[in-house]
């Protein structure tokens, strides 16, 4: 009996069990989009009216090139700019020196010992220095600019100062100087700090000059006067002779 063979199927199978449900698809897929040829006289209704642009009266290659779009400048970049070329026109020395890292401390100490020699110490980027020194005076010292630099500012040439205070600090270091409209190498700088103080040389440039004009004045009167002894001892001379050769004049005779 059907419900006979259920139960015994039952009776086999612990309570837990359950049969495998496998879902099978038989069958080919249904396409329903297959790709059709365009009919002609579509083809040339499509073609008639496909749009042509005008061509143009003169051939790209012929036409002038685009000038290049100007960037439109940075007003910060402009301030400093402004900023450094007022420095550098009322500054008598700007030395060009290679600047690497350094303590704050370190700075901080360095712009005050420089500070006591009125020297300023400037920081600025060679995107700002390059454009400014290229149009001033200064433009030899453009080569000096290729990797972190600052600038020793000071409207009095102070060379022998600068110098000794960068004596003591390594992480700065001395490339070129302009001292008074002059481009200096670091050895032209040490040669400039070797003269001697400018109330010095003010004195000995007066006694050179001094010393000219005496010797001229000397030179001037030694012919007159070496004439004038000359003729003097002539005198005497002929004197000495017209008394050895006259009597002496007597207390009666009188001279007139």
């Amino acid at each position: 009996l059907p419900g006979a063979g259920i139960g015994a199927h039952t009776e086999r199978c612990p309570a837990a069990w359950l049969p495998a449900l496998q879902l099978l698809r038989r069958g080919s897929k249904a396409v329903t989009r297959h790709w059709k040829a365009m009919h002609f006289q579509r083809q040339k209704l499509l073609a008639l009216t496909e749009y042509l642009p005008p061509r143009p009266a003169l051939p790209p290659r012929c036409l002038p090139r685009p000038a290049p779009r100007q960037q439109q400048e940075d007003g910060y970049a402009r301030v400093l700019r402004a900023q450094l070329e007022a420095t550098l026109r009322a500054s008598r020395m700007v030395a060009v020196c290679q600047y690497n890292a350094m303590a704050d401390e370190d700075v901080a100490t360095l712009r005050h010992f420089l500070r006591r020699h009125d020297i300023h110490v400037k920081f600025v980027l060679n995107e700002v220095a390059r454009p400014v020194l290229a149009q001033s005076k200064l433009r030899n010292l453009l080569p000096l600019f290729v990797c972190r630099n600052i600038l020793l500012v000071s409207p009095e040439p102070r060379a022998r100062e600068m110098l000794r205070v960068l004596k003591g600090v390594p992480q700065v270091n001395l490339l070129g100087a302009c001292i008074d409209d002059t481009i200096l190498s670091r050895q032209g700088v040490e040669n400039v700090a070797r003269l001697p103080p400018l109330e010095v040389s003010q004195g000995q440039t007066v006694a050179a000059l001094s010393l000219l004009p005496s010797q001229t004045c000397s030179l001037l009167q030694r012919g007159p006067a070496h004439l004038t002894a000359l003729l003097e001892q002539h005198i005497r001379r002929l004197r000495g002779a017209g008394g050895a050769a006259e009597p002496p004049p007597g207390p009666g005779t009188g001279n007139h």
